[in-house]
Parts: structure tokens; sequence; C-alpha cells
């Protein structure tokens, strides 16, 4: 039996030199429980503010996830908004989007799972156009606020030539972000940051209340008109050392009150059926950055999306 076993080895590989680097990658296979996270809609994720779907056709913002939920049998899709406008000029860009997908699918609606200011994004979506909405998932998203967008909008005035020049280099940035991942959306940095003050999410959940909590840390209505509505973040901040994004993450999380993920409170993140709040993991380690390099004493959040996947996939969705 060992030669045996040896042999088939054996074959394998050598059919994995002759085929390419692709059927040599384990992940590259499914070999069990291919039909895990196939979900009866596409999944289609959504970037945060400064976020993208690919820089340069390979770098992805939300690292490794859309593989690894293919990888069981999920329809997945990455969208692009501007990376720095309001929540509604976005909102309005990813419906475009959504409905080029459920054209190409043949599927009339979506999952939508939206990162940080994507979460804003897609609720705006399920209210705006629930017909092409199954479901609303948020990924450390700000729906009352972040405390950092109250304290840059509180200290630089309007009109003032710090904000015009701390503006201006935002979007630029912006920009060169939107162009080296294949877009030319328009930015506003201003909008975005107004967006996600406490006084901007207050204004939007006054129009688009759809699953946000009633308590200042509770839990919002599960299905609003037929639509589901999900949430988990994160509370870690220093969660990897090789990770040199996490003393980023650690200055930023000075700002806030309470529990948090380094951009967004654990209350504040909060929207319909919370899930977990308190992963140890921080703002950028939600979507697997950078590089993967997040903590190993919690889940690995490619994993947390893949159960979240199949969670959808028996709830019908």
């Amino acid at each position: 039996m060992r030669q045996l076993r040896g042999f088939v080895l054996t074959v394998l590989v050598s059919i994995g030199l002759i085929l390419g680097p692709d059927l040599r990658d384990a992940e590259a296979w499914c070999w069990w429980n291919c039909n895990y996270a196939k979900t009866k809609y596409p999944i289609v994720l959504a970037h945060g503010a400064a976020g993208f779907d690919e820089l340069f056709g390979v770098y992805e913002y939300f690292y490794g996830i859309p593989d690894y939920l293919e990888d069981k049998g999920a329809t997945v899709f990455t969208t692009e908004v501007s990376q720095l406008n309001s929540t509604e000029v976005r909102g309005e860009q990813l419906i475009d989007q959504i409905e080029v997908i459920t054209a190409i699918t043949g599927k009339p609606k979506v999952n939508l799972i939206g990162h940080s200011h994507g979460g804003l994004d897609v609720r705006y979506v399920a209210a705006v156009r629930p017909d092409l909405v199954a479901s609303v998932t948020s990924v450390g998203s700000p729906h009352k606020g972040a405390d950092l967008a109250d304290y840059l909008d509180e200290n630089f005035e309007d009109g003032s030539f710090t904000q015009g020049v701390i503006a201006f280099f935002a979007e630029s940035l912006a920009t060169v972000i939107g162009l080296v991942s294949g877009t030319t959306n328009p930015q506003d940095g201003l909008e975005a940051l107004a967006s996600l003050t406490t006084a901007g999410t207050a204004a939007f959940n006054a129009t688009y209340p759809a699953g946000v909590p009633a308590s200042s840390c509770g839990e919002g209505a599960s299905v609003v008109n037929g639509i589901r509505y999900y949430s988990w973040s994160g509370t870690g901040v220093l969660t990897n050392a090789l990770d040199v994004s996490d003393v980023a993450m650690g200055l930023t999380s000075l700002f806030y009150g309470e529990a948090n993920d380094g951009l967004v409170g654990r209350c504040s993140s909060h929207l319909g059926d919370v899930l977990r709040d308190n992963y140890f993991h921080n703002h950028l380690d939600e979507v697997n950055q950078v590089f993967g390099l997040v903590s190993i004493f919690d889940s690995n959040p490619k994993s947390v999306f893949r159960s979240h996947a199949n969670r959808l996939k028996n709830k019908g969705l």
C-alpha cells in the first residue's frame, strides 16, 4: 500500500508539473465539501474608503477572499466605486455594477458584503433598490460614525487652507488608486469625511434606517423588507508583529473611547444580526490585509467570510 500511495503521489505531482502552478496549488482544487459556500445568489464585495477591487490587476482589497469562497462553490464579484465620496454617490455607482452582475449571472438578486464605508454603500443599495438585494452584511462599518472622522471634521475649519490642502492630497491619492485599479471615478474627500462622521451617519440613518439598532450598542432588525441584515467586526489593534500597518492602527485607535478595530468602534459597527463584534482583527485584518498578515490566535478572516457564505446558503440566499 505504501508503494501504491507513493506511485499515486508521483503521478499527481507529475501532472501538476506539466499542467502548471494553478493545478499544483492545493488551494486551487476543491477536495471536499465543494458546495459549502455555494449561495443561491452571487456574493458581491464592496470596498471601503480609499479601497479598490485589484491594484494592477493582481493585488486584491479583499485579499485572497474571493478565491477562498469560490473554492467552496461561491460565485463572487468584487466591485469598485469612488475611493473618496459620499455614500450616496458610491451607492449609485455600486447599483450600476450590480445591474451588470445580475444580467451576467441571470440571478435577480445578490448578497452584498461591504467593508468599512462599503457597509454604508450596501445599505444604500438595499434601501433604493431592494429588488436587487437578498442580504446585506457589513464588516467593520461605522453605522453610527467614526470618532476619527469626527476629530478631523471638528479640527479643520471649513474653507481653511489646511482643509483644502488635506482634501487635495487625499483626493489625489484616491485618484491614483483608482487609476492603477483601472477606474476614473470622481473623488470628493470632504464628502467622504462628512458621510463617516456621527452627524453624517445620523442623517443617513434617519433616511435609511433598515437594520440600524435603536439602542447605542444593541442589534437591529435582522430582516427588513425581505432583506436579511448581518454584521461583524473586530476589536484587535496590534495583531501581528510582522504587519507594518498595525502601527497606523495603533495610532488611530487612540482617538476612540471604546473598544475598536483601529478605525471603527465596536458598538458603531452593529447592524442587524450582530454575528460577532470582538474578533481579534483590526480594521485591515477584517479583509485579510496586509498580505494576509493577521493574528494566528483567532479565526482567519477568510474562514469568517466562508462561514458566512455557508450561513447565507443555509438561509436559501
